[in-house]
């Protein structure tokens, strides 16, 4: 149950980066479609900049390739 709280706990903390990410770096403030299908296809556009983002920084910096934690091999 303690794993579980942790984990928790940290995927909570991820989701709460990127949006402060999107809203601070990116200026977005307010969705400028309506309807839920609109603003579903904006949240989709504005999670793909992010990843792009994320993605030319590892590449500018020379981090691709490398990983946080040693990949195991599968059976």
């Amino acid at each position: 149950m303690k794993k579980v709280r942790q984990l928790r706990m940290n995927r909570s903390i991820q989701a709460e980066g990127s949006f402060a990410e999107i809203k601070q770096d990116m200026g977005f403030r307010r969705y400028l479609s309506k309807g839920k299908q609109n603003v579903w296809a904006e949240s989709i556009l504005l999670a793909m900049a992010h990843n792009v983002n994320k993605l030319h920084n590892k590449i500018q910096s020379e981090r691709t390739g490398k990983h946080l934690f040693s990949l195991k091999n599968s059976a």
